[in-house]
């Protein structure tokens, strides 16, 4: 942009949030960045992206700044290169948005450290700020503090957002101690499938919760005359079900056990917060787990969540498929045990720093450095389980670890109805994927990968291994509509290019 430009646009910023009333460090703040910054800004004395302007038009509500926001964002890859240096692994998506969710069972002040920037983070902020939530990002937006009002205003909760989220439907076991009749919009998210909320509404059943399901929002009725008499069993070991169990556990007066739950990571982060909150949970990192429940919980807490587990895959999938040596840092190892045990039947060439804790002082992380290395497709299929299984999410990079490995592997990705399908993507790029079943599919390597131009998936695993394919690729690729991506990684093109990838970030204007 020339000088006149920045100059120009400099002053519609300022006059924008004059208008609005805010001040220069309020508007910092909605940011995530400092007061110096946008007073440098409003000089017309600093470049500014169409991201950053999209992002001030959002906080300001203001068209004039958001023109440059017409379009979706798109990725423009320059494949072909190896990776090199260190990256730390950023904090946990699936972690973040249970505590958030959490929040809504504290009285007091909550302050979340190392938030997760992403888009997915920021629907459930939309949504809690709605009816009455105050959230600001703290500390250069590092950290982020959540205060609840007296009373909710459900009435007024915002349900675009609202269904563009999976992780609304954890609104159900805070918000069952709030109030006796309420509604939340169906939950939206990937395109992923019919997933049933059946199993939710089973174990919050206990609690006196019935749920009608019509005009697209869920209407919620307690009943308090109902408590659990017995152990929750849960039809289903999944990592949401659980976490709303554990949430309308946690304001329970009383004991509550829960069988057949869940202990993967974001499971796991969340029983260490209630603890914060004063909620004794006996059994973590189990399939049984005991809450000694409290009615009435006003902390002021501060927690720090874990790093993400799925995102270490995605990093290490990035250096295998670009036969890149790359260091991994603070890598929850627990939640990543049996991946590296795959890949090093694999035949990868890895080595393993020691052991430290999380800022949480629970979780497990080691600094992890992958080499280039041959690999041979594993003699049994890759399929995901419940912890300490490979996880669910990271079965879809293993379909790009498989296409440079030598030999066929079977992928059976059995939770999501139609995952599978996107991975056959990879095709268009190069590799062999042939899909089985909607389910299932076989991927024959080595792959000579070549560019392309295509649609991102709406899932989010496929989409980043798309993305991963793309910077193996020699040539100029291109992926178009990346919305989903950020829903779950901070900066990645960014982070990317910070270890020797070229990607431009680009929109149709």
């Amino acid at each position: 942009m020339t000088d006149d430009y920045l100059s120009r646009i400099g002053k519609l910023i300022r006059d924008a949030r004059q208008h609005r009333g805010w001040t220069q460090s309020q508007l910092a703040e909605a940011l995530g960045t400092s007061q110096s910054a946008v007073n440098r800004i409003e000089r017309g004395n600093q470049n500014i992206s169409l991201e950053m302007i999209a992002r001030i038009g959002e906080a300001l509500d203001s068209e004039i700044v958001s023109l440059g926001y017409a379009g979706p964002m798109h990725l423009r890859v320059v494949g072909g290169r190896r990776l090199s240096g260190a990256i730390d692994v950023k904090t946990s998506k699936n972690a973040c948005v249970a505590l958030l969710c959490a929040t809504l069972l504290n009285a007091g002040r909550t302050t979340l450290r190392r938030v997760a920037r992403i888009e997915e983070v920021y629907r459930i902020l939309e949504v809690l700020g709605s009816i009455g939530v105050r959230t600001r990002w703290i500390n250069d937006g590092a950290d982020l503090e959540i205060v609840p009002p007296a009373e909710l205003d459900l009435e007024a909760m915002d349900t675009e957002a609202a269904r563009r989220t999976r992780s609304v439907i954890m609104f159900l076991g805070p918000l069952l101690h709030r109030m006796d009749r309420f509604r939340i919009p169906y939950a939206g998210g990937c395109d992923l499938g019919t997933r049933t909320v059946q199993p939710h509404m089973t174990a919050l059943r206990h609690f006196g919760l019935e749920v009608t399901a019509t005009d697209g929002m869920y209407h919620s009725h307690v009943d308090r005359s109902v408590a659990p008499t017995r152990a929750i069993v849960l039809t289903e070991r999944g990592d949401t079900v659980t976490e709303n169990a554990l949430l309308a556990a946690a304001r329970h007066d009383g004991v509550t056990v829960i069988r057949n739950a869940s202990s993967n990571y974001m499971v796991q982060d969340l029983c260490f917060f209630l603890e914060e909150l004063g909620v004794k949970v006996e059994g973590v990192g189990t399939t049984t787990l005991t809450v000694h429940g409290v009615a009435r919980i006003d902390r002021d807490v501060d927690y720090s969540p874990s790093e993400d587990p799925v995102e270490a895959m995605s990093l290490l999938a990035a250096a295998v498929i670009t036969e890149s040596e790359l260091t991994i840092r603070r890598v929850p190892v627990e939640f990543l045990e049996i991946e590296l045990a795959v890949l090093e039947e694999m035949g990868l060439d890895h080595e393993r720093g020691g052991e430290y804790a999380a800022d949480n002082g629970r979780t497990r992380l080691v600094d992890l450095t992958v080499r280039p290395s041959k690999l041979q497709a594993p003699i049994d299929k890759i399929h995901p389980m419940p912890f300490p299984g490979v996880n669910i999410d990271n079965v879809p990079f293993f379909a790009a670890i498989a296409a440079v490995a030598q030999g066929s592997t079977l992928i059976h990705d059995w939770v999501y109805d139609n995952r599978a399908i996107y991975l056959t993507e990879l095709n268009r790029l190069g590799a062999h994927v042939k899909l089985l079943d909607p389910h299932r599919v076989l991927v024959e390597g080595p792959t000579r990968w070549r560019s392309a131009e295509m649609m991102c998936p709406p899932a989010l695993r496929p989409a980043v291994v798309v993305l991963l394919a793309m910077m193996a690729a020699p040539g100029t690729s291109v992926l178009r509509n990346v919305y989903v991506i950020n829903r779950g990684y901070e900066d990645l093109a960014e982070r990317l290019n910070s270890i020797g990838a070229q990607i431009e970030t680009f929109r149709d204007i």
